[in-house]
């Protein structure tokens, strides 16, 4: 891992069954449009290094594949934790973006979402593209419980942590050869789509 600063402020808020999957290794992918309070209601990307903060009240079951549905359980609406666990940070390696249904369609053994979720982001805003951010995850040798303030909540991708998270001693949940090898892989999978899309069009 390369030195950098040993705390870090800037989080990323993502359900938690994501975060989970992240921490564990399962992806390496984020589908985003971005969160209703971002300004001009589009999604940026505001830092390349964030902490992984879990969110539990949008989570929604029926957009998930079965094996990730299973792990979440609802709550009501307005609710959240008294304090929220951080058990990793990410440096967001790619930023993507495609318009094409056939392209994400083809990008779904990379990412826990189902296929309804998939139509439902490219539907909404249609002429906004979908985002598709690369983490490489560093997970914390401990997870640290922060106490929740009410600015961390709504409907915003990016929070600033009131408690800054000590990254000293966090480890690669993934190798460098195999998490360049699934970022390549989704990159070819990508262009190979697009070629495809130019093809059939001309």
């Amino acid at each position: 891992m390369e030195a950098m600063e040993p705390t870090m402020t800037h989080a990323l808020k993502e359900w938690a069954v994501a975060v989970s999957a992240l921490v564990q290794g399962q992806t390496i992918l984020l589908l985003r449009k971005g969160g209703i309070k971002e300004q001009g209601g589009t999604f940026r990307v505001a830092h390349d290094s964030v902490v992984l903060y879990p969110t539990y009240e949008h989570q929604k079951p029926a957009l998930l594949k079965p094996a990730y549905a299973a792990q979440v359980q609802p709550v009501a609406s307005g609710w959240h934790p008294e304090t929220v666990p951080i058990s990793a940070w990410a440096q967001i390696t790619h930023i993507l973006q495609v318009v094409e249904a056939a392209t994400v369609a083809q990008l779904l053994p990379y990412h826990i979402w189902n296929e309804r979720f998939v139509s439902d982001r490219l539907k909404w805003k249609p002429r906004t593209p979908l985002y598709l951010l690369l983490l490489r995850a560093y997970r914390l040798p401990q997870t640290q419980m922060i106490p929740y303030r009410l600015e961390y909540g709504g409907c915003q991708s990016w929070i600033d942590l009131a408690t800054p998270i000590s990254l000293v001693d966090s480890t690669p949940v993934l190798s460098d050869a195999e998490y360049a090898r699934q970022t390549e892989g989704i990159q070819a999978m990508i262009n190979e789509s697009i070629v495809k899309t130019t093809a059939t069009s001309l």
